[in-house]
């Protein structure tokens, strides 16, 4: 069998291990210690705008804090991309809370303005202010976060701002992750830095990141013994895990323009079949860190099942987009508002092997593989119509 070239697979910097030995040394071993403290450090450097960071088991983690922080208790509804993975809505249902799904937009694939406020208003209308608005930047690529937060804003309804595929990415110059009134990131070993398994929340005030710290370690109040007032979580990140963050956050910047030459060189690969869409930034308002290389396939006769299944023949670790929330069976029954384009993306999308450690040779051997296989399609269906 070939060697698997995979989706997104780790890429240690070589930092990682030093970090971890000294831990090792000064017997930081267990889940606090000052590496923690500079992980978090180094993120809100890196994240600017006064952004205070605590680093938590993982980026569903992050979430379901967040969710606490901002009231959202059962029998609340609470607004989601529908167009997302699955980490994104379950803490919403953690919560007891009902998730409302909105439909995405055709230029990001992220939450749809139109929709998001047709669903306030309708939510408004049976009496339902939503407690919350769940935004993701699928991909790595910025949603359209102008005009979110100001819809947001007019129906006074806070914002939990998904970046875990969006670290590095920026949205007219601003770092994603520094936008919602709560922010989460993800470091999961697919993710374009790792910790393993981990990542953050997120937010210019100070005090949500105080109660995420107090509630990530159990809810212990300060009392010589161990007094709890109200229901905790075993959520933060161990010194372990963040020395490899800490490492890891050397090499970010060069793993960001990895990626985005990972894309360049698919785009430029697939310009002459007009048939595959790649995910691009819009304007020059968006710029991707590209977690993901993605397309779609625009076609009556190339299917996106043409393409991954040649892929998976060849060994190649790809997968179909994100399927929506709404079609989930575990949400089967919640609200749902928009049209048809999640759905459309979902059928028709594919997500490629685009890891930093990706080997040109690699590349060249996916491409190589949707090349030909596209153009076998294509020409026979061609040669078909024309005998015709």
């Amino acid at each position: 069998m070939k060697p698997k070239i995979w989706l997104s697979a780790p890429h240690m910097g070589g930092k990682e291990l030093q970090y971890i030995q000294n831990a090792f040394a000064a017997n930081w071993v267990a889940p606090v210690g000052p590496n923690i403290e500079l992980f978090e450090q180094k993120l809100q450097t890196y994240l600017g705008h006064n952004m205070h960071v605590s680093a938590v088991s993982s980026g569903t983690a992050a979430l379901h804090l967040a969710l606490i922080i901002l009231g959202v208790k059962a029998g609340d509804e609470v607004i989601c991309q529908s167009l997302t993975f699955s980490g994104s809505a379950n803490p919403i249902a953690y919560q007891g809370a009902t998730p409302i799904f909105i439909d995405s937009e055709e230029n990001t694939w992220n939450m749809s303005p139109e929709y998001l406020e047709v669903a306030i208003k309708d939510r408004l209308s049976k009496g339902k202010k939503p407690k919350a608005i769940i935004v993701v930047h699928l991909y790595g690529m910025p949603a359209q976060m102008d005009a979110i937060m100001d819809i947001a804003r007019t129906y006074d309804i806070p914002v939990i701002e998904d970046a875990a595929e969006a670290l590095g990415s920026r949205y007219k110059g601003r770092q994603l992750g520094t936008f919602g009134d709560i922010s989460i990131l993800s470091f999961n070993g697919n993710k374009i830095i790792t910790t393993s398994g981990g990542g953050a929340i997120v937010s210019a005030n100070e005090a949500y990141i105080k109660q995420a710290k107090f509630l990530a370690t159990q809810a212990q109040d300060p009392a010589p013994h161990y007094q709890h007032s109200q229901i905790g979580y075993n959520y933060r990140l161990s010194n372990i895990a963040a020395s490899i963050g800490c490492g890891q956050m050397e090499v970010l910047t060069d793993r960001i323009l990895q990626r985005r030459s990972n894309f360049e060189y698919y785009k430029n690969a697939f310009a002459a079949i007009k048939e595959i869409q790649l995910l691009e930034e819009p304007d020059e308002d968006y710029y991707s860190n590209h977690w993901l290389t993605t397309f779609i396939v625009d076609s009556d006769i190339l299917m996106r099942e043409d393409l991954r299944l040649a892929l998976i023949g060849q060994n190649i670790d790809c997968r179909p987009v994100w399927k929506p929330m709404h079609l989930q069976p575990v949400f089967a029954g919640a609200p749902y508002y928009g049209a048809d384009v999640s759905e459309k993306l979902f059928k028709n999308g594919l997500c490629l092997p685009s890891g930093s450690n990706i080997s040109d040779a690699e590349l060249h051997t996916v491409t190589s593989v949707i090349l030909h296989t596209a153009t076998a399609v294509l020409q026979a269906e061609s040669t078909k119509m024309y005998a015709l």
